[in-house]
C-alpha cells in the first residue's frame, strides 16, 4: 500500500504540483483509504521528500557517468534526455525539484532542504563532467566547474519554464546553443 501511495503521489505532484495535491487526491489516485496514508507517512511533506528521492532517480544522472563517451557528449546527452522527458509530457510537466522550489520551499523548511540537497547532488554530478572536460582541454574556460554547473542547472530550470509557456522547443534550443557553443568553450 505504501508503494501505491508513493507512485500516486509521484504522478500527482509531477502533474499538479505540491500545493494542488491534497492527501485525498493522492489516496484516491492510489485507490487506498485516506486513513491508510497516515499509517505510512507522518505528513504530506514527508511523502514529498520520498517523491523527490524517487524523482531524482529518474533524472538521467547515469548519462553523466558513461565512461567511454566524451565528457561534453555525456553532458549533452543528459540534458537531451531531460528535454525529451518534458516533450513526452507535452510540455505540461516541469521538474519536480523546480516546481517544489517555487511552490513550497519558502514555506516548508523540509521541502527547502530536500530541494537544496537534490540540486546540490545534481550540480555535483554536472561539475564532475565539466572538470573532466577542462582537464582534457575540451573546455578551455577557467571558470570554476562548480559555478558552471550551477549556472547550467539554473539555466536548465529556466528553459523548462520557458517551454511550459511556449511549448515549441525554442527555450531548449536556446539553452543548448548557449550552454554548449558559448559557455562550455
Amino acid at each position: 500500500m505504501r508503494e501505491q501511495i508513493v507512485e500516486a503521489a509521484f504522478e500527482q505532484f509531477h502533474r499538479h504540483g505540491y500545493n494542488a495535491c491534497g492527501v485525498k487526491l493522492i489516496t484516491d489516485s492510489a485507490k487506498v483509504p485516506k486513513g491508510s496514508f497516515y499509517n505510512h507517512f507522518e505528513s504530506k511533506e514527508a511523502l514529498a521528500l520520498v517523491v523527490m528521492d524517487r524523482y531524482g532517480e529518474t533524472r538521467h544522472l547515469d548519462k553523466l557517468a558513461t565512461p567511454k563517451t566524451a565528457p561534453l557528449a555525456r553532458l549533452r546527452h543528459h540534458f537531451e534526455a531531460l528535454a525529451q522527458d518534458i516533450v513526452d509530457f507535452g510540455y505540461e510537466r516541469g521538474c519536480v525539484f523546480g516546481n517544489f522550489s517555487t511552490e513550497a520551499a519558502d514555506h516548508i523548511p523540509a521541502i527547502r532542504a530536500g530541494v537544496r540537497t537534490a540540486f546540490d547532488l545534481w550540480a555535483t554530478a554536472i561539475s564532475a563532467v565539466i572538470r573532466e572536460a577542462q582537464d582534457d582541454g575540451i573546455v578551455t574556460t577557467t571558470q570554476s566547474p562548480d559555478a558552471l554547473a550551477r549556472f547550467l542547472l539554473n539555466s536548465w530550470e529556466g528553459a523548462i519554464v520557458g517551454e511550459r509557456a511556449t511549448k515549441d522547443g525554442s527555450s531548449f534550443a536556446a539553452f543548448f546553443t548557449v550552454a554548449f557553443e558559448v559557455v562550455l568553450r
